[in-house]
């Protein structure tokens, strides 16, 4: 799911999304609370008419920003008291507040609020978090049932899980949230520093508990790789900003492994850039033109690689789900894995390469 913080996935216009086989975005609710105001949003009918967005939509609820991005956090068992990242203007986020502007924002999918610690937190606060986790979601599925949504739609809810790399606390997490769901779980608080190893086993741990009959949204992941990995444990949903934000760095992922288009062994290479993307600019362009478009500071370029990347990933998930029908995937991963793994087929990025 392509990640549209503000309103946007970077630099594309919902029609261009839907060409690339997109279907379904993010918006982000302490982003669009702060700029333009979930009010704004409302009145305009909901983010999809605001944004011209017509698919399926999923809102984050605002948890991890506030502990990620917000300045001076103070967090309590009724929520959490942080300072714009903006302006300094000081907020209070409870489990009610992040309810009450995802109902304004009006997403089909509309997440917990959660508290996510750090990705090496002792047990102690972890156990914190999840006890905190549980009690704000019962919040949040309480203030859901007393006030129904604004639009004709019925929005979605999603538990998400927590508990650090703690096999009991996942496990305790999972317990204490399953009882309120009933379309999706999440799995939160992984992919923010720990060990890769650790994050496999939380995810294969996850996979082997939460229900069978409701898709497993993996939070934050990711990296090719870690898609598959987490395919072959159980998981269905990913979301993150590698596509776009990677494109903007002049990092394009192919079938081949990732292009480095600011290097300066492309500066005369006038192959297509990647003939076998689903999308034509691959064909169209090549690895000495994108790579000057980077260089003058050219917003085409960063659009191009955004597009190849875009398209990169929609055509992964395609290719995911058709294994999986077929039967192959077992097999197609591991050869894929060994590619993306083994011989790690990247351009190592070069300092001065103009």
């Amino acid at each position: 799911m392509p990640v549209g913080t503000l309103g946007t996935v970077k630099t594309f216009t919902p029609q261009e999304l839907t060409y690339l086989n997109t279907e379904i975005i993010l918006g982000n609710t302490y982003h669009l609370y702060l700029k333009p105001g979930d009010a704004i949003v409302k009145d305009a009918g909901g983010l999809h008419l605001f944004s011209g967005w017509t698919g399926p939509m999923l809102t984050d609820s605002g948890g991890f920003q506030v502990f990620s991005l917000a300045r001076l956090n103070k967090i309590s068992d009724e929520g959490v008291e942080f300072r714009s990242h903006i302006d300094g203007s000081k907020h209070f986020f409870t489990p009610e507040k992040s309810m009450d502007i995802q109902r304004n924002l009006g997403a089909d999918i509309i997440m917990a609020f959660d508290e996510c610690p750090a990705g090496k937190s002792d047990k102690k606060t972890v156990e914190q978090s999840v006890s905190r986790t549980t009690q704000w979601a019962k919040s949040c599925v309480r203030y859901l049932d007393k006030n129904p949504s604004h639009f004709e739609w019925k929005q979605m809810f999603f538990p998400i899980v927590q508990g650090n790399i703690y096999p009991d606390l996942r496990k305790q997490s999972i317990n204490e949230l399953v009882p309120l769901s009933s379309c999706g779980m999440a799995i939160g608080g992984l992919a923010v520093g720990e060990d890769k190893s650790a994050m496999l086993e939380m995810v294969s741990l996850c996979g082997e508990y939460l229900p069978i009959d409701q898709p497993r949204y993996l939070m934050g992941v990711g990296k090719p790789a870690d898609i598959v990995n987490a395919v072959l444990l159980g998981m269905d949903m990913f979301d993150c900003v590698i596509p776009t934000r990677n494109g903007r760095n002049g990092h394009i992922f192919t079938d081949d492994g990732i292009i480095n288009i600011k290097n300066s062994k492309y500066k005369k290479d006038c192959s297509p850039i990647d003939k076998t993307s689903s999308s034509p600019f691959g064909a169209q362009f090549s690895k000495a033109y994108v790579r000057h478009l980077f260089n003058v500071k050219e917003i085409l370029g960063v659009r191009i690689a955004s597009t190849l990347n875009i398209a990169y990933f929609m055509k992964l998930m395609e290719t995911i789900r058709s294994k999986i029908e077929s039967g192959e995937f077992k097999d197609w991963s591991r050869l894929f894995l060994e590619k993306w793994e083994t011989e790690r087929r990247v351009d190592t990025p070069e300092k001065n390469t103009k």
